[in-house]
C-alpha cells in the first residue's frame, strides 16, 4: 500500500500537470497528420494507395535524432534553452495546421504534401524539446508517472482531430475544420509561456560532443551486439499493430461508417480503453516487471489484431465495431506501457534528449514506411494506380515477391498479425520471460 500512496502523492503536483500539458501539445500535431489529413484525403476521392505514401511525410519523427543534437547545443535568444525551441515549434505547428485546410487535395495534393512533411520536422523538433524538458523537469522519483501522464494526454489529445474534427466536418467547411483544430495548439504554447526554465544546465560543450557521446555511451554501456538486438527489437514489438491501424479511418469509410459514426464510436472505443489499459499496465509492470509485461502485453496486441479482420469481414456493425476497436487499443495501452518502459530503461539519464530521440525514432520507422505501403498492399493495381511514383513502387514490390497484388482488408490484417511476430521472437534476447532480473531493473529505472 505504502508505494501506491507515494505514487499517488507524486501524482498530485504541478510538475505532473505540466507534463500532462506536455503529452497533448506533442500529440495534436501527431494524430493531426495520422487521422484528420487521411480522413479528408479520403473524403476528397484521394485513392488509398496515394494516402498510404502519404505517410512519409512523417519521417521527420524517423530522423529527428540527426538534428537532436543541435536542440540540445545551441539555445535561442529568448525564453531559455527549452522554452525558446518549444515556442518555435509551437507557433510555426498554429499557422502550419491552419494553413494545410486551405488547399484542396484534386489540386494541390502535392503542396499538401510539402505543407504536412513541413508540420512533421516541426512536430518532431517540439517533441525533441519536450521530452528534454520534462527529464530535466522529473525528478528520479517522479519519472514513471510524470511519463505516465504525458503518454495518456498524448492520447487524449487524439480526440481533437481524430474525433471532434471529424463530426465538425459534416456541419462546417474543411478550411474552417482545420482552424479549430489548429487553434488548440495555444494549450502548448501557453504551457510555455507559463512554466519556467528548468533549473539551467550546460548543455554539451562543442556541436561534436552533442553528436557523438549519447552514440558512443549507450554501445559502451550495452556492449554493440546487445545495443544491436534491442533496436532491432524497437523497431519490430510495434510493426504488426502500427501496419493494423495506418489506414483505420480509411478502412472504416471503406465498410461503410460515416465521419460522424467514426468520430463518436470508433475515436471514442479507441481512446479510453488506451488509457485504461496504459494505466493497467503500468501497474502490472510493479508487479511482474518490464521483461515478462513485454511478453503479456506483446501477445495481447497481436491477438487483438484478429478482431479487425472480423470486421472487415462482417462490414458495417456499429456495436462489433465498438467491440473490437475496444480490444484493440486495450492492447495498445497495454503494450505501449511496457515498451515506453523498456525505452526509458535503455536511456542514460545525463543524455537522455538525444538517446531518447534516437529510440523514439527507430520505434517510428516501422509506423511510416510500412505504413506507406499498406494502400498497395490492401488495394494493389486493381484499377490501376493513379501516380507514377504508386506504379514504380507497385512493380517493385512485385519484382521482390512482396504482398501488393490486392489482398484486401481481410487477409491484410492477418498478414499484420505475422508482421508482428519477429518482435516477439527477439524478446528471447532482449527481455527473457524467465530472468528475474526485468523486474529488479524495471524497478531501478522507474524509481532511481
Amino acid at each position: 500500500m505504502a508505494p501506491g500512496q507515494k505514487s499517488l502523492t507524486s501524482a498530485l503536483n504541478r510538475r505532473t500537470v505540466i507534463c500532462a500539458f506536455t503529452g497533448f501539445a506533442s500529440g495534436l500535431p501527431f494524430f493531426f497528420l495520422l487521422q484528420l489529413v487521411p480522413a479528408w484525403l479520403r473524403t476528397q476521392n484521394v485513392g488509398l494507395k496515394e494516402i498510404g505514401f502519404f505517410s512519409l511525410v512523417q519521417l521527420p519523427y524517423v530522423w529527428k535524432f540527426l538534428w537532436s543534437p543541435l536542440v540540445d547545443r545551441y539555445r535561442l535568444p529568448w525564453l531559455g534553452r527549452r522554452r525558446g525551441w518549444m515556442l518555435v515549434a509551437q507557433v510555426a505547428l498554429l499557422v502550419l495546421l491552419a494553413v494545410v485546410g486551405a488547399f484542396r487535395p484534386q489540386s494541390d495534393l502535392e503542396l499538401i504534401v510539402v505543407l504536412c512533411a513541413i508540420v512533421a520536422f516541426f512536430s518532431a523538433t517540439q517533441d525533441i524539446v519536450l521530452d528534454a524538458y520534462r527529464r530535466e523537469l522529473l525528478p528520479d522519483a517522479e519519472l514513471g508517472i510524470g511519463n505516465a501522464v504525458h503518454i495518456q494526454t498524448y492520447r487524449v489529445a487524439g480526440l481533437v482531430p481524430g474525433a471532434l474534427a471529424l463530426v465538425l466536418a459534416d456541419h462546417l467547411p474543411w478550411s474552417a475544420v482545420f482552424a479549430i483544430v489548429a487553434a488548440f495548439m495555444l494549450v502548448g504554447i501557453g504551457l510555455t509561456l507559463s512554466v519556467a526554465e528548468v533549473a539551467p544546465q550546460r548543455g554539451p560543450a562543442t556541436l561534436r560532443a552533442a553528436i557523438v557521446e549519447p552514440f558512443r555511451e549507450y554501445v559502451s554501456r550495452r556492449g554493440l551486439r546487445a545495443a544491436a538486438l534491442s533496436l532491432a527489437f524497437m523497431f519490430l514489438y510495434k510493426l504488426g499493430d502500427s501496419m493494423a491501424t495506418a489506414l483505420s479511418t480509411p478502412f472504416y469509410l471503406d465498410i461503410g461508417f460515416t465521419l460522424s459514426q467514426i468520430g463518436l464510436i470508433a475515436k471514442n472505443a479507441a481512446l479510453w480503453p488506451s488509457i485504461v489499459g496504459g494505466i493497467a499496465g503500468g501497474l502490472v509492470i510493479v508487479r511482474i516487471g518490464i521483461d515478462r509485461a513485454l511478453w503479456w502485453f506483446g501477445a495481447v496486441q497481436l491477438l487483438a489484431i484478429f478482431g479487425f479482420a472480423l470486421l472487415a469481414h462482417v462490414g458495417n456493425d456499429a456495436w462489433l465495431l465498438a467491440g473490437v476497436i475496444t480490444l484493440e487499443y486495450l492492447g495498445v495501452g497495454l503494450g505501449t506501457s511496457a515498451f515506453v518502459a523498456f525505452i526509458a530503461r535503455e536511456t542514460s539519464p545525463a543524455l537522455a534528449a538525444t538517446q531518447f530521440a534516437l529510440f523514439t525514432a527507430v520505434t517510428a520507422l516501422p509506423r511510416t514506411i510500412a505504413s506507406a505501403l499498406t494502400g498497395l498492399i490492401v488495394e494493389g493495381d486493381t484499377g490501376g494506380a493513379s501516380s507514377s511514383f504508386a506504379t514504380r513502387l507497385l512493380a517493385l514490390l512485385h519484382a521482390l515477391g512482396l504482398p501488393a497484388g490486392g489482398l484486401g482488408w481481410t487477409r491484410f490484417f492477418v498478414l499484420c498479425v505475422v508482421a508482428g511476430l519477429p518482435g516477439m521472437v527477439l524478446l528471447w534476447w532482449v527481455a527473457p520471460y524467465q530472468s528475474r532480473s526485468g523486474r529488479s531493473r524495471s524497478g531501478q529505472s522507474l524509481s532511481r
